[in-house]
């Protein structure tokens, strides 16, 4: 079955409630996963964000790289690949959006540090 092999979440733990929430919600999908399946999290990391994070009014819990990686490792998770710095905080800009530029941000490890404000975490059930 496809859908317990990997589960995706994006921008969606800042708008939980509270850290408990968290925990809940990463429980379940580990409960949901397969051994060995995959949960791919790309999200605002609050240590690179920190300006940006709270302008939003739906945004209540704060989440750093190291944060999420310790939730993930209590909930079950083993880190497979983490980026604390590998998107921009948004794609509004005005940089043109064209695919090659993306590509080449994507090519280019030192602009992923110089912007990014989004990390990736990719962690594997146990």
């Amino acid at each position: 079955d496809v859908a317990r092999l990997a589960a995706w979440m994006l921008a969606f733990f800042e708008h939980l409630r509270d850290k408990n929430a968290v925990l809940a919600v990463l429980a379940a999908v580990n409960r949901l996963l397969a051994p060995g399946g995959r949960l791919i999290v790309l999200q605002p990391n609050i240590r690179y964000a920190y300006k940006e994070y709270w302008d939003f009014f739906d945004h209540h819990v704060p989440l750093s790289h190291s944060s999420l990686t310790e939730a993930l490792r209590v909930t079950g998770f083993e880190i497979i690949l983490l980026r604390p710095r590998f998107l921009p905080y948004t794609t509004r800009s005005r940089v043109p959006r064209a695919a090659w530029i993306v590509r080449l941000y994507l090519a280019l490890p030192p602009a992923q540090w110089l912007f990014g404000k989004q990390m990736l975490v990719v962690a594997r059930k146990a």
